[in-house]
């Protein structure tokens, strides 16, 4: 059975990014295990200064909400592409194709949502270059 709450600091949380190749663009923390979560989804991602993976993602199921903490940058959504910055949420519905952007200061993002296991698909060469 699982603990009624856990605590844990998400710098704690395994670094996912260098496992499929984007460690030279950010990093990625998905803490939903982490925390014994069984219905939350929960990624800390932190983008290095003026980068972006390249890729964009989007789900059939899966609500996200994106917080700045720190940071600022760009997020694109479908065609659309909105300034974002410390403490701005970006709510995103499940067919969406979003992907982020850092500025000169870096990034640093928490997003949450349901969890839906297997729920999403890649998108590559997304930002103009």
């Amino acid at each position: 059975m699982t603990a009624p709450y856990t605590v844990k600091s998400l710098t704690e949380v395994k670094d996912s990014a260098p496992d499929v190749g984007l460690d030279q663009f950010q990093q990625v923390r998905f803490a939903g295990a982490d925390l014994d979560a069984e219905r939350t989804g929960l990624t800390f991602l932190r983008f290095k200064p003026d980068a972006h993976p390249g890729f964009a993602h989007r789900h059939e199921q899966a609500e996200e909400v994106y917080v700045v903490v720190s940071g600022s940058g760009r997020v694109k959504l479908d065609d659309e592409v909105e300034e974002i910055g410390a403490l701005d949420a970006v709510r995103v519905a499940p067919t969406v194709t979003r992907s982020f952007e850092a500025g000169p200061d870096g990034l640093e993002l928490l997003a949450f949502g349901a969890r839906h296991d297997g729920d999403g698909e890649a998108f590559f060469d997304w930002w103009p270059r």
